[in-house]
């Protein structure tokens, strides 16, 4: 494992984690912005929840894919740079979808959003890598996912305010000016990355398809993308995109209320994460962790959706105490790195992340095509209105997400916190 390098102090790699969580935070702004902006989108473009649900897919779409490159980018060049110019590129995407006049331009926009912010996680879990202690990385992993979370609340009610009152346009437009700032800033803050690989060896001594090949042929790596793509789909897709109206329009909460109780997901996830990494490395286990979170999510999505609770408060928990087991996914990307070889961690983290991400993408327009199946027709205001029963067929889907996690967890080796290859 790379040693913090002497001539980058404690404050500059602690600056540069924090710009890097920041980024991710962004990230995840942006990846649950149409959830407050469903009934907008809808009438601007005349679409309905198949097509809406595709639209917000396609920032999923490119960040799921660009994953890899994205791990053996980062692997090859280290953090800064690309970082930096991949957030200007969002900044300018940002405001290609604030001002799109129809469904492709906002599509094409959307993503290149999803590519641009692809970048902010692993290269942020680079920064750990490089300048942090290896003992530290699934709690810094959980503190990582704690910033996305944060963000995933800021998409969600404080959003929602801003596109009430200024517009869905505007809204995005400010996206895209915090965007152009946090380029700067990880530019200038960032140090340039260690001149030896985590391996000991120059960087360009390894091709980069001998990575990614040892990643794909380790069957250990598809478990844990597997438990990554099963724990993250209810976040991704339900309270992603879904979780919003599925509130307003089956359960009768105002879009704030909605939007808030939404939330709560993302702030259980924000405590979870932290806490379940300082628990697994502190029992120096891996698996008791997941396990639990996979079963007690299962248990709670199923309350969520079928004991028709319509108070606020209980509801509220509900969605925190569901984030706060979905979060033990946090621990298997310390499980990924630590059951491939070292020199490829970044490929094998974004394979990882791609597959998390890929949750989004296959479940939110899935769920969409499965309400427009069965949609009896309803329109209030050009925007489509579904039914309960439309939504308890389509909501399904995420039991069948979470029993491949449960499958992934079964078959992933415990690797007692050490790093097994």
């Amino acid at each position: 494992m790379t040693k913090i390098q002497t001539h980058v102090s404690s404050s500059r790699a602690i600056a540069a984690f924090a710009l890097g969580t920041l980024f991710f935070s962004y990230a995840f702004m942006q990846r649950v912005a149409p959830s407050v902006m469903t009934g907008e989108l809808m009438k601007d473009f005349a679409v309905g929840g198949a097509a809406l649900g595709s639209l917000s897919a396609w920032y999923f779409y490119t960040y799921a894919t660009i994953q890899l490159p994205v791990g053996m980018l980062t692997d090859r060049f280290g953090p800064r740079k690309l970082m930096s110019v991949a957030m200007a590129l969002c900044a300018l995407a940002s405001i290609a979808f604030a001002v799109s006049d129809s469904l492709l331009t906002a599509s094409i926009s959307r993503a290149m959003v999803g590519a641009t912010v692809g970048f902010g996680f692993v290269g942020t879990l680079a920064i750990a890598t490089y300048w942090f202690k290896a003992s530290r990385f699934a709690m810094l992993a959980g503190v990582i996912q704690t910033a996305g979370m944060i963000g995933g609340m800021l998409g969600q009610a404080p959003l929602g305010v801003a596109v009430d009152h200024v517009g869905w346009r505007s809204t995005m437009i400010g996206l895209g000016g915090l965007a152009a700032v946090l380029s700067v800033l990880l530019f200038l803050v960032i140090p340039k990355r260690p001149k030896e690989r985590i391996s000991g060896s120059p960087s360009g001594s390894r091709r980069p398809s001998q990575g990614i090949g040892e990643v794909v042929r380790n069957p250990q790596s598809w478990y844990c993308a597997a438990i990554g793509f099963g724990l993250s789909s209810v976040m991704l897709g339900f309270v992603g995109l879904w979780a919003v109206p599925w509130l307003t329009t089956v359960q009768g909460f105002a879009r704030s209320e909605a939007a808030a109780i939404a939330s709560m997901l993302f702030l259980g996830w924000a405590l979870g994460a932290p806490t379940w990494g300082w628990l697994s490395d502190h029992l120096g286990r891996r698996k008791p962790m997941v396990f639990a979170g996979v079963v007690c999510n299962i248990a709670v999505y199923t309350v969520i959706l079928f004991a028709d609770i319509s108070n606020n408060a209980l509801l509220s928990v509900l969605f925190f105490v569901a984030g706060v087991f979905g979060a033990s996914m946090t621990v298997t990307f310390s499980c990924m790195r630590e059951l491939n070889a070292t020199a490829n961690s970044g490929t094998a983290l974004g394979l990882m992340n791609m597959c998390v991400v890929g949750s989004g993408a296959v479940t939110q327009p899935l769920v969409g095509w499965l309400l427009d199946r069965n949609w009896e027709g309803l329109i209030v205001e050009g925007e489509r209105i579904y039914s309960g029963i439309n939504y308890d067929s389509a909501l399904l889907v995420f039991y069948a997400t979470n029993l491949l996690a449960l499958i992934g967890v079964v078959l992933m080796k415990e690797t007692h916190c050490r790093q097994t290859v």
